[in-house]
């Protein structure tokens, strides 16, 4: 068996439709793993809140960790660079080893609790600036990539028919779980208490991430919940909704295959700009908020709420895009779909940075917390989205590999969103960082409008097979 460790006695059919992609029907959540598949709902979100500081909270530390260690603020910017980089660098391997059943999903949580802890131990004892690199850039991010990874692409696995909302609500505990730790690295931490207080959240967030790591089960390939028949349209508004403008993809692809398609690199792309325009806002906000004159508790609060609506987008985008849209018909509407969510979410996060640099000019702290908000909202949507598309066009068996693929622009957005942003503002200052930023997140929704489900020449609207070409039983 490849990425499962459910076994179940329970009857079960494999199923095929007129594409020819295989739906194993039969067996429920609770048949394979004893509870609900809500579990893996909770579980990939309380994970995600384990690893998310080391990204969004990291910068609010910069002041202190300066002092204490004397390291410029080039190394502060780079350092988030650097653990963003192997972040990203880890999804794809982590993808394959785990699709392959070499690399159970229990195991990688437990090596990514393992390398929280180390991140945070080195910030705190590391005797030189290469130490952390290594502590915090490297083993920290590697141990984030493989429990992002994990958590995403669970969640995918077991909501095959409707996974927008849950992958979406998964991704927002990236950003939630940094929340109190913005106001902490802000406000409490100091040259007097960062070791204590840096080593005792490595060692808490280490149980965290642990803890939810050790009940995490895969589905069999090609699992389909036995109540949704995958060859007749549901009789559930919702699901069937969902399934309408996000179809299935036509057959599972192998990676193979799916880097041989156009639109996984023009994914690759998208989202390389976009998760860069999010990193340079993670990363240059809060000085940006301080070179403009706002009080340490303003930028601060900005920061926050920049996290929790950033989580907040997460789940709400993604539970958008298997919604109708305002035209409704008999039966409930067209959903907008994820492709022009994908767009709108673009053409606001590219605005959004235009208002955070005015907001910041007048000096007008409501300003500058909504523009901070909305920038935060467009930035946390980007990445459900694409963990959810991965999935719609290319099948849920490869997905952690596949997606693997298309966040792994996230390697160069890294570090061009954190160290090369902090070579555009020495250059031209923030008000020429912001503007690129923003021309950027716009050219990135034109891109986003040739995004097309491969072997699909129609994806507007798909009915499956009521009758498939073949069956059978095991």
């Amino acid at each position: 068996m490849r990425t499962t460790d459910c076994t179940t006695s329970v009857p079960y059919r494999e199923v095929t439709d007129r594409n020819g992609r295989v739906y194993r029907i039969g067996e429920s959540d609770v048949d394979l793993m004893g509870r609900t598949r809500k579990w893996m709902v909770v579980l990939p979100w309380v994970g995600m809140m384990g690893i998310s500081s080391a990204e969004y909270a990291f910068t609010s530390a910069e002041d202190t960790l300066h002092e204490a260690h004397l390291w410029s603020s080039g190394h502060i910017f780079w350092l988030l660079g650097v653990w963003v980089f192997f972040q990203a660098a880890v999804a794809f391997p982590a993808g394959r080893l785990r699709e392959s059943g070499r690399l159970p999903a229990r195991t990688a949580m437990l090596i990514g609790a393992v390398g929280t802890l180390l991140g945070y131990l080195a910030l705190a004892f590391a005797p030189n600036v290469v130490v952390v690199y290594l502590g915090f850039g490297m083993c920290s991010g590697i141990g984030a990539g493989l429990v992002y990874a994990t958590c995403v692409n669970m969640v995918g696995k077991w909501y095959p028919e409707r996974k927008g909302g849950k992958t979406g609500f998964v991704n927002g505990g990236f950003a939630y779980g940094s929340v109190p730790f913005v106001f902490l690295f802000t406000s409490v931490l100091d040259l007097s208490n960062y070791r204590v207080l840096l080593a005792s959240v490595g060692v808490g967030l280490c149980l965290v991430v642990a803890s939810a790591g050790w009940f995490f089960k895969d589905p069999p390939m090609n699992w389909w919940p036995p109540h949704v028949d995958p060859l007749k349209a549901t009789e559930d508004p919702r699901i069937r909704r969902a399934l309408e403008k996000n179809p299935p993809a036509i057959k599972q692809y192998t990676p193979k295959e799916a880097a041989r398609t156009p639109v996984l690199w023009m994914m690759w792309f998208c989202l390389l700009c976009t998760a860069g325009i999010n990193i340079f806002g993670i990363a240059f906000q809060v000085p940006f908020g301080k070179d403009m004159g706002f009080a340490g508790g303003i930028v601060a609060t900005a920061m926050s709420l920049k996290a929790i609506v950033n989580g907040t987008g997460c789940g709400v985008i993604g539970w958008i895009s298997d919604l109708p849209h305002a035209r409704t018909n008999s039966r409930g509407g067209t959903p907008i779909g994820r492709r022009n969510t994908l767009i709108i979410v673009c053409l606001v996060l590219g605005a959004a940075q235009f208002g955070v640099l005015v907001s910041g000019q007048m000096g007008s702290v409501p300003f500058f917390l909504f523009c901070s908000m909305v920038s935060g909202f467009g930035g946390g949507a980007i990445f459900p989205l694409f963990a959810a598309m991965t999935a719609d066009y290319f099948g849920e068996n490869n997905n952690a590999t596949n997606y693997g693929m298309v966040y792994s622009s996230k390697l160069i957005s890294g570090l061009v969103g954190s160290g090369l942003g902090a070579v555009v503002v020495g250059e031209w200052d923030y008000h020429g960082a912001f503007v690129l930023a923003g021309s950027i997140g716009l050219a990135s929704a034109v891109l986003a409008l040739f995004l097309k489900a491969p072997g699909r020449p129609n994806a507007r609207r798909i009915v499956p097979n009521p009758h498939p070409l073949g069956e059978e039983m095991a």
